[in-house]
């Protein structure tokens, strides 16, 4: 990728230089520069505040809550999982679900690690696996605090306009990789 990039400023340099428009390019690259900067630090801002949002609601109980709900749908998509990987398994869906991608991330890792332990045929990713792999390229999210952030920081009148949208895209995106999922689960495997 780095390779497709370096060409592509290469090529950009070569042709403003035979088209005599290097100071527009180099006043192009600026501008670019500078509004990547605003752009990181506006979303910084705002994903400090969700995060500390976020964090009042993990204090005050309601993350716990939440894993008391998710129980009985982990048992259900995760039959063979042990008590260990259902819990990281729970702690990572909880994350995903109140908007917290980063401390969601640890805690799947941890479920997958222990998944991996629990796998009899440790050259194949087991149903559980695949599963926990599924629900987190396609999770829901309550708060989709990334997007809002980036709506925030890209100017948005109404940040929050999309939340409805993503909750039935996303939503439809789940049903559908676990539909998918299961139905391929116990296949002969090549």
């Amino acid at each position: 990728m780095n390779y497709i990039w370096c060409g592509m400023i290469v090529v950009s340099i070569i042709v403003s230089v035979f088209t005599g428009t290097v100071s527009e390019t180099v006043n192009g690259a600026f501008e670019g520069a500078k509004s990547a900067v605003f752009t990181i630090l506006s979303f910084a801002g705002v994903m400090c505040f969700w995060t500390g949002l976020l964090r009042v609601a993990e204090k005050s109980g309601l993350s716990e809550k939440v894993e008391k709900l998710l129980k009985p749908v982990i048992r259900l998509l995760f039959p063979r999982a042990g008590e260990e990987a259902k819990k990281y398994i729970s702690m990572n869906m909880t994350a995903n679900l109140l908007g917290m991608g980063n401390a969601a991330t640890p805690m799947g890792i941890k479920a997958m690690q222990s998944l991996d332990r629990e796998n009899k045929r440790p050259e194949y990713a087991s149903d559980d696996m695949c599963m926990l792999v599924v629900l987190n390229t396609t999770s829901l999210q309550l708060i989709p605090t990334t997007i809002i952030a980036l709506r925030v920081a890209a100017g948005s009148s109404d940040p929050f306009s999309v939340v409805l949208p993503i909750w039935i895209s996303s939503l439809c995106a789940v049903i559908a990789a676990v539909t998918c999922a299961k139905l391929f689960f116990g296949r002969k495997r090549l």
